[in-house]
This record gives C-alpha cells, sequence and structure tokens, in this order.
C-alpha cells in the first residue's frame, strides 16, 4: 500500500490561506489533497493557539472563534502535545532560534517524516533537521 504523502502545517500557513496571503494557492492545493484522502494534513495543537491568539489580538475574540469553527471544519488533523512532542519541541528551542510555538510544527514534521509547510523566515534556521515546504518561493 502507498503511503499517503503528508504535511504539517505551520500557522503561517493556515494564516495565509484564510487572509488570502501570498502562499494561500499552495495551502488550498494541500488541503483539497487532503479532502480527497491523497495527503494528510497535521496541525499541532500549540500552533492552532498560536493561530487563535494571533487572529484574537488583530481581529478580536469573536472572529478569532470563527476561524478555530472553520479550522474544525478543514481536513486537517489536530495533533496534541504529548509529552515527548514538548521536549523534542524544547530541545529544537535550546539549540536553534526559533520561537517556542515554531518548535512545535518542527518537533510534529520530525516526529512524522513530512515537510513543514511554512512562509516564516525563522524556519531557516531548522533547514538542516527537516524539510521545508516555502510559500513564498
Amino acid at each position: 500500500m502507498k503511503r499517503k504523502k503528508g504535511f504539517v502545517l505551520d500557522s503561517f500557513a493556515l494564516l495565509s490561506f484564510f487572509q488570502a496571503e501570498k502562499g494561500a494557492a499552495e495551502v488550498m492545493r494541500i488541503l483539497e489533497q487532503a479532502g480527497a484522502g491523497r495527503a494528510v494534513a497535521c496541525l499541532s495543537a500549540i500552533n492552532l493557539g498560536e493561530i487563535f491568539y494571533i487572529t484574537w489580538r488583530r481581529l478580536g475574540k469573536e472572529i478569532a472563534q470563527e476561524m478555530l469553527d472553520d479550522i474544525k471544519r478543514l481536513p486537517v488533523r489536530v495533533e496534541e502535545a504529548s509529552l515527548e512532542r514538548i521536549l523534542a519541541a524544547a530541545e529544537i528551542r535550546a539549540e536553534f532560534p526559533l520561537s517556542y510555538a515554531d518548535t512545535f510544527a518542527v518537533a510534529l514534521g520530525m516526529e512524522l517524516g513530512t515537510p513543514v509547510v511554512t512562509g516564516d523566515r525563522e524556519f531557516m534556521a531548522v533547514e538542516s533537521l527537516i524539510r521545508i515546504i516555502w510559500l513564498d518561493k
């Protein structure tokens, strides 16, 4: 049986999708593949929280809640932060100049053996650890 393609979506990827910014078309393609069962799209629960607070700060609590509801309807598997993932993220944070929330996307991608989808340039620091699918290249 052929293994499905996998993707870890960073908060940058989903925010660009919802805000129709550069990279939104690539995220849409991944979501369409996931919806058709040809791929698996994952999101760390920590990055989901990041999306929620960023949206709340920028657009208010009501819009943040609407976006959260929209994400729940997407073909995206939200992955909880297990103790193992928390410690893996902490190790990455200790060694690389990446935000703590972003290290959860990297740790998840490393665990699953899948690339991280982002446009956040901070991820350049971890290209030696994991494949990055850049949204703006």
